[in-house]
Parts: C-alpha cells; structure tokens; sequence
C-alpha cells in the first residue's frame, strides 16, 4: 500500500514543523483545510500522525523507529478482519430488521433479494427515521427504507484495510458490505454483488489495539 502524494507531504510537514495545525498544513500545501480533513483523519487513525487539542499535529508512534504496527496495517486486507455478513431478505419488514439489528448486535444489516444477492442496505438510522411517532412501521417492508444499489459504498476482500478506512471517514459511514463481483442473476447477464462479510469503524479500532498490544 502506498501513500498519496499529499498524505505524504502531511506526514512530511508533520516531522518538520510540529507541533503545526491543520490550517498551517493545508496552507503549506496550497488546499484549503476540508480539502485535507479526510488525509488528516485516516493518517491519524494509522498512527503515524497523531494531535491535540489547540496544540496541533506532531509525528504519531507508527512513524517511530519501532513502529512494526505500521508495517502490519499496511499489509493488511479487508479479508484478513471482515465479520461474517448480517443479511435479511427484501421481503422482511420493518419489525425483523430491528430485531435483527438487536439481536447481531450490529448497525447496519445488507438486504438480499431472492436469488441471495444485495439489493441494498438498512441501518439503525434508516429505521429510526420510519419508525419514530409510527405506530404502523412495523410492517413497512424493508424495501421501501433501505439504501438502493448504485448508492452502496462497498468493498471487496482484496480491498486493503487503508482503502476500507479511507471510505468510512470520506462517505461518513458506520460499515461496509464485503462483497463479490458475480454474472448473472435473475435479472439478466448484469453483474450482481454476493455479500461475503462486513467491516465497520470498530473492525477497524479493534484492529488498531490489537496491533498496538503487540508491538
């Protein structure tokens, strides 16, 4: 896994002139400061730069000379920490996605249609916004207040964990659907999508204390 061009000038500015705020990088840069907000968030979460309140950014631990985490994360993919899919079909209701939800103790389910391909996603939000002061939500069928296929942000198990992370913080989303490129289905030769697992903001902070007990 490589940098970007401008994740490694952060880092660069970073070793340089720390302690240095996120205003000081991005005119350093020549960007404004939400042009690198996302750089910043994903290159705080490898550790390799790390912050403080009113302070700013200086080097994070990954960037030290033993910082064998690093080296561990950046090889990491998304098959090597996926969970194993939470899926419920289209034709379910409102009622079974909360249950379901509580039950897998997870916050967004992938919705499948009959031959077992995704057809979108619900989340914890999606159902609070149908349900709250409906007394009839219940039956609403999951279909009609899930996230539809293109809208889907996913990934694939040979997606690195980097390319995983990085889609979290730029879409501002709580998972991702693993998922594979299948022919076919039962509406034609069109490629469909079979889900495979999922990896969410706690995948990931699980994965960052494992990584750093061992070190």
């Amino acid at each position: 896994m490589e940098l970007t061009p401008r994740q490694l000038a952060i880092i660069e500015r970073v070793r340089s002139h720390a302690p240095i705020t996120g205003d000081q990088i991005a005119e350093s840069l020549g960007v404004s400061r939400p042009t690198i907000r996302s750089d910043l968030s994903v290159l705080v979460m490898l550790g390799l730069i790390d912050a403080k309140p009113k302070v700013g950014y200086f080097p994070g631990r990954q960037l030290s000379p033993d910082g064998r985490a690093r080296d561990r994360l950046a090889a990491l993919k998304v098959k090597d920490v996926m969970s194993r899919p939470v899926v419920i079909q289209e034709t379910a209701n409102v009622n079974d996605a909360v249950i379901s939800l509580f039950v897998e103790n997870t916050g967004i389910l992938s919705v499948i249609d009959g031959d077992g391909y995704l057809a979108g996603l619900v989340t914890i939000k999606d159902l609070l916004k149908v349900t709250l002061g409906n007394p009839t939500a219940a039956s609403i069928p999951v279909s009609m207040v899930m996230t539809r296929i293109p809208r889907i942000v996913t990934v694939t198990p040979e997606d690195t964990l980097w390319d995983a992370a990085k889609k979290l913080l730029d879409h501002q989303i709580g998972g991702l659907p693993v998922v594979r490129a299948v022919d076919g289905g039962r509406e034609g030769p069109r490629t469909r999508l079979e889900v495979l697992g999922r990896v969410s903001k706690t995948t990931m902070t699980q994965t960052l204390v494992e990584l750093t007990a061992i070190t």
